[in-house]
């Protein structure tokens, strides 16, 4: 991403796209078993009293122990081909579209650094387009991570991606693909703000700290910090639209918050917030760090 002081950095919009597509698939591959873990913490229900077995799900390892054990290794990866579906459309529009819709905010005659408040509606804004174009890809995803070890015979609900869609369409109606959009468009817009407007900042801030300068180790903390920000804002919207999209049983965005508020206490909201730091932190260290260096290969050189 142009930083807001010095030069401005020449790429064209199906450039920003591309770059972005790539570094979110990337950092996609490399962490979704973060990813699958979160979901069956945040879908795992409160445990009733007089269980003596407990949560079948217990942290970050332990969770992703389990489903290794018990499906084998590549159940950490389930969802993977929608994942990459959702970060091609989602990942390329909302990163590609950022640095336009900031300029646009600002306008074209700003001298200076952009203020964070601009920053922030710029991540708002590109992250509530993008994810309404890519609701479908999110929803397949959570469904196919969300389905755990069944019973010997019993047929799973889909057998791949494109099995799903299929499904949901022909079982539900087209509209089904759009389920949890409310919270979806909520918990991506604040996210995207959150990741985009924190690493802008955050990366702004270390560069005018003396011996630092535009590498690595300024991107890796950005990154950083962009996980963990958005972690802190995303978590309750996060959790209602992995329930609303992995349970059918809630008939809108309110009826998931308050049921989950009823039955598994305010908690529930920051249910996996290690996980899923973990998940968006690394996420956003790995993504970054491709996109800085993928970008350069976009970079339009002046004309002679």
């Amino acid at each position: 991403m142009a930083p807001d002081h010095g030069s401005k950095v020449d790429i064209s919009f199906a450039g920003r796209f591309t770059a972005s597509a790539i570094a979110a698939c990337f950092a996609e591959i490399t962490t979704i078993p973060l990813d699958t873990a979160k979901v069956r913490l945040q879908l795992q229900k409160k445990a009733i009293a007089g269980d003596l077995a407990g949560p079948k799900y217990r942290g970050l390892l332990g969770t992703a122990a389990t489903i290794a054990k018990e499906e084998g290794a590549a159940a950490l990866w389930k969802g993977i081909v929608p994942g990459l579906h959702r970060q091609c459309i989602y990942g390329g529009l909302r990163i590609g579209l950022y640095e336009p819709v900031k300029s646009f905010y600002v306008g074209e005659n700003h001298v200076g650094d952009v203020p964070l408040s601009k920053k922030i509606a710029a991540g708002f804004t590109t992250g509530a387009l993008a994810i309404a174009v890519a609701n479908p890809t999110d929803l397949v995803k959570v469904r196919l991570q969300s389905e755990g070890k069944l019973a010997p015979g019993v047929p799973r609900r889909y057998t791949g991606a494109m099995d799903a869609y299929a499904k949901i369409v022909r079982q539900e109606g087209v509209a089904a693909l759009w389920t949890g959009i409310g919270p979806n468009v909520a918990r991506n817009a604040i996210i995207n703000a959150a990741e985009l407007a924190s690493y802008d900042q955050v990366k702004q801030s270390i560069l005018k700290l003396p011996g630092f300068k535009d590498d690595v180790v300024t991107h890796i903390l950005s990154g950083l910090g962009a996980g963990f920000f958005a972690v802190c804002v995303g978590s309750p919207v996060d959790v209602v639209k992995s329930r609303m999209m992995g349970d059918s049983a809630y008939k809108n965005t309110i009826d998931c918050f308050v049921k989950t508020l009823k039955n598994d206490g305010p908690q529930a909201f920051y249910k996996g917030f290690l996980p899923n730091f973990a998940r968006l932190g690394s996420w956003n260290v790995i993504m970054f760090l491709t996109l800085e260096q993928v970008q350069k290969a976009f970079v339009r050189k002046p004309a002679n």
